[in-house]
């Protein structure tokens, strides 16, 4: 069999390593616009103040290792059209300008996104940069070296985190957001109270409902950024205000979703059965919800190139879904999300609710303990777990993923409240903070008259009685 893989970032990658590894005599090309393959952008802000010393650690896999396991790569090669029907392929060599024609028996799609472009004048202004892939992140690093003043516009993860690396280095940062909320795909508005506290402690100048409509240069040389809230003068401005996937290609061909992602079913594949796809190319199967969604993060990507390097042989293995279980080192502080916020939950019209725990993580009594804050988000309805936001000192990631299988085994607040957890005074109290987050929504419900459901039929059923 011959399968082509269009691009190879997370999900290309992973796809071509899983068919080499388990079906070798398989014709694996892939097509990549750039030289190199499998670059972890989640780094560029680690690279930038200094703790990550190369760039290049970065990459989990090489042209030279694909190719050694049996793989055709062609660097630096653009796809122009697919024809899904007669399954072809046309790209030229971005070098010698080139055209090449293929064919395939099965196409993995994993082109990924680029970072969105909001309709701003002067956006291609030489002082204004984008943050995505290699080039970008040497373009960053290589600019912050002679640039003070730099203004980052939106503050979605990665914006934050370059907001963190610049303050980090001694920059003077600016955070423009368009939102009147921080990371909202991520946390509620009391956890974004926290990090604007904590980014401006820090130095960061945090400016929310900014919305930046164009880019010039004044009579000093100075980036001039024109905002709804009012100008702002910098040195240099990064634009992180999402991304958009790359799937032009197979437009009309595909079904997708508004944002242009590919619709997969539960093996990743398309509405073409022998088209896959994967990684930023593509939804999501959105477990706290059940319905796709657009969720570009890598790890996704890499589960999914899994996926579709063993559903190309058949349905083998199912697609588990994902919570878009993530989180983030800021100044020392561990912000871990998984699920759904509670305004994201109202807004896909779950009678949600919301508890927010404020403790420690571990016994008062003992040497050290720090700080922790956790909201759990969920439905009044079937009482189940839609989401959490855990926010400490103290290294919490960890619990994000424990909440992230109970949302994906639809497990409630009242599994929460009792699930075994260890008790050990150096880890955590007799009962874990998880467990007592899960009680105090569990209370709430109680005080609202809204009991166990167990509870509620036990109070209604009549017992029998000897008794005339």
């Amino acid at each position: 069999m011959k399968v082509i893989i269009v691009g190879s970032t997370h999900a290309g990658t992973n796809a071509a390593l899983q068919i080499l590894r388990d079906h070798p005599e398989t014709e694996v090309t892939i097509y990549e616009r750039h030289t190199n393959v499998s670059f972890l952008s989640c780094g560029i802000s680690l690279y930038l103040d200094g703790q990550v010393k190369h760039l290049e650690d970065m990459f989990y896999s090489s042209p030279e290792q694909l190719t050694s396991l049996g793989a055709t790569i062609k660097t630096r090669f653009n796809v122009l059209k697919i024809d899904a029907t007669a399954k072809t392929l046309e790209a030229v060599n971005m070098d010698t300008g080139d055209m090449v024609n293929d064919t395939y028996d099965k196409l993995i799609m994993a082109t990924g996104s680029t970072v969105t472009v909001p309709p701003i004048f002067g956006i291609d202004e030489d002082k204004v940069l984008l943050c995505k892939n290699y080039d970008q992140a040497k373009a960053i690093y290589e600019t912050a070296k002679d640039n003070k003043r730099i203004a980052i516009i939106g503050a979605g993860y990665i914006g934050t985190e370059l907001a963190e690396s610049y303050a980090r280095t001694d920059h003077e940062v600016l955070l423009l957001q368009s939102r009147d909320i921080v990371l909202n795909h991520y946390v509620d508005r009391n956890f974004s109270d926290k990090i604007i506290d904590l980014l401006e402690d820090k130095g960061v100048k945090v400016h929310l409902n900014s919305r930046v409509t164009s880019f010039t240069s004044d009579d000093k040389g100075e980036l001039v950024i024109e905002s709804t809230q009012g100008d702002y003068t910098a040195d240099l401005a990064i634009v992180c205000t999402g991304f958009v996937p790359n799937t032009e290609l197979l437009r009309g061909q595909v079904d997708m979703d508004r944002h242009g992602a590919i619709i997969i079913n539960d093996y990743v594949q398309t509405s073409n059965p022998d088209i896959f796809a994967c990684g930023d190319a593509s939804v999501v199967n959105f477990n706290p919800t059940g319905k796709p969604a657009y969720t570009p993060l890598a790890t996704n990507a890499v589960r999914q190139g899994m996926l579709a390097g063993i559903n190309v042989f058949g349905n083998i293995q199912q697609y588990m879904g994902t919570q878009a279980t993530s989180a983030m080192n800021l100044f020392g502080y561990t912000l871990a999300s998984t699920g759904l916020t509670l305004e994201h939950a109202q807004k896909n019209d779950f009678n949600a609710d919301m508890v927010t725990f404020e403790g420690t993580w571990r016994p008062e009594y003992m040497p050290s303990t720090d700080k922790l804050t956790i909201n759990l988000v969920y439905d009044r309805d079937s009482r189940r777990i839609l989401g959490a936001q855990l926010y400490s000192k103290h290294e919490v990631a960890q619990s994000a993923n424990a909440i992230s299988i109970a949302i994906q085994n639809r497990n409630t607040i009242d599994d929460l409240s009792f699930v075994d957890m260890l008790f050990q005074p150096n880890f955590d109290d007799p009962f874990n903070y998880l467990n007592l987050v899960a009680q105090m929504a569990v209370e709430k419900e109680t005080q609202r008259g809204n009991n166990h459901p167990n509870l509620t039929a036990a109070a209604h059923h009549v017992q029998p009685t000897d008794q005339p």
